[in-house]
């Protein structure tokens, strides 16, 4: 499939009046009152957020916490991208049924959102068909349809004439052509968004039965003709939402907003921007290290990387050049070794950690570049195996004693295990973001490591340059 400039594509489309969406969004979320509830599949989808909560277990108390936040839109991390299909099936079940018993003793619609990762892995479309179908065996309605939107304009995800394109230095490449859609777990060959439909639901969904939401249309604020569009859309069937730039999304959103007002009922898969337009949530600055840290601790700041996407390995490398980093590896090969043997190598790392850290060196905490290969053939040996690996990191921050400066880790599943079980945060504030599509938790009172700055990078965002950039702010 053809690749794309990014620029000239831009250039066919002007902008709407930003001002008066501004305006008619503002009014259709006034006359809204469901509270907007994201599951996030691994932490990094409050890449566009500020100010908002983050749970990270789904038990009642936290979920009715949650609804009692002031703000529209509240999140709970599953981490369900590193679970097998059946471990998300049955947490995705229990979700859906505690939010609705909390919905009902307090009174309070809600959405759901099913935030997944913007180039298209992870469960889908279990996720969502279990949702669906615990939903609608405790309520009158049924659900008309899914509004699809995996557009993320801060990690350069673009949908454009039904196609998803992954941006590189202002090149489009269709997501299908890309590693991510050779991910062992959730890989996938359609970059059109109607035939990827049609090839994840196994034909169950149709592409010539998909729903397009055009750029002609947004661009051109055709609000009637996308709500009549909504409207006609039934039997739980897909909406593929077009999109460039934030503009669009808004544009959308009015519509969607105004058909939901006339009894529409919707799921939503999307990535992390739709969760920022929906929710009314505004731009703020990036964060810098005055704000988060101030002083410091005299102690050295840690990073944690699990990922193995190319960017990743190419952003370590980066690091290792003109920046005061320690590279200490961890060697996950030893994982297929006996327990005594990858235990031996938990304890070399813990203990050279904790020295570097008193030392006030930062350290770059990496397993090998190199994958374990298993050549099983089986996609959940391969996730068990990255879960295995995800663990060892996550006993080494457990068991650290000194209190990092910051910590960042790299990759989904390792930050979701880095902040729920190394870090034992139940409850974090989002300050925003310290680069674009990159956000920092600020760690609940309950945490390892109270009101730590947590840096969340995803694996496949960013430039070769960001990490180091970001070290080089937070340690200067």
């Amino acid at each position: 499939m053809e690749k794309l400039k990014l620029d000239e594509i831009q250039s066919r489309f002007a902008e709407p009046d930003s001002q008066r969406l501004e305006e008619l969004l503002s009014v259709a979320l006034k006359s809204n009152h469901s509270k907007i509830i994201v599951l996030d599949d691994d932490p990094t989808g409050v890449q566009t957020v500020h100010d908002v909560t983050v749970i990270t277990d789904w038990e009642l108390e936290s979920i009715r916490k949650g609804f009692l936040t002031p703000e529209k839109v509240f999140f709970i991390l599953t981490n369900s991208r590193s679970f097998t299909a059946a471990e998300t099936s049955a947490a995705h079940q229990e979700i859906a049924e505690n939010i609705m018993t909390v919905s009902r003793q307090l009174d309070r619609d809600y959405m759901i959102i099913s935030r997944g990762d913007s180039t298209m892995r992870g469960h889908y479309p279990l996720e969502t068909e279990v949702i669906k179908d615990s939903i609608e065996s405790k309520v009158s309605y049924k659900f008309d349809g899914e509004i699809l939107c995996p557009f993320f304009k801060e990690g350069g995800r673009f949908t454009v004439n039904n196609i998803h394109y992954v941006a590189d230095h202002g090149l489009l490449t269709p997501s299908g052509d890309t590693e991510f859609a050779r991910d062992k777990t959730f890989g996938y060959t359609s970059s059109q968004l109607g035939e990827w439909v049609e090839e994840k639901t196994e034909g169950a969904f149709l592409c010539d039965s998909v729903t397009m939401i055009s750029l002609e249309e947004l661009r051109a604020c055709e609000i009637t003709a996308i709500v009549k569009k909504l409207k006609a859309v039934t039997g739980f069937n897909k909406v593929i939402v077009n999109a460039l730039d934030y503009c669009d999304l808004q544009v959308f959103c009015i519509a969607l907003y105004e058909s939901l007002a006339e009894g529409k009922k919707f799921l939503y898969r999307t990535a992390a921007s739709f969760v920022r337009v929906i929710g009314g949530i505004s731009e703020q600055p990036l964060l810098t290290a005055e704000k988060l840290i101030g002083s410091g601790n005299g102690h050295g700041g840690l990073i944690v990387a699990g990922s193995h996407t190319a960017k990743t390995t190419a952003q370590l490398e980066q690091l290792k050049h003109g920046s005061n980093v320690v590279t200490l590896e961890f060697n996950q090969h030893l994982m297929v070794e006996s327990e005594e043997i990858v235990q031996r190598e938990i304890a070399r790392v813990i203990e050279q950690c904790t020295l570097l850290l008193s030392q006030n060196r930062t350290v770059a905490l990496c397993t090998r570049r190199e994958r374990l290969d298993l050549n099983s053939g089986n996609k959940e040996d391969e996730l068990r195996i990255s879960v295995k690996i995800s663990d060892a990191l996550t006993s080494i921050v457990a068991s650290l004693q000194i209190r990092p400066r910051f910590i960042i880790a790299k990759g989904g599943i390792t930050s979701s295990d880095i902040g729920t079980k190394a870090l034992k945060v139940q409850q974090a504030i989002v300050a925003g973001q310290i680069k674009p599509g990159i956000p920092i938790w600020i760690c609940g009172e309950e945490s390892k490591f109270p009101q730590l700055p947590y840096v969340i990078f995803p694996g496949n965002v960013g430039e070769e340059s960001t990490l180091k950039e970001i070290v080089e702010e937070l340690t200067s």
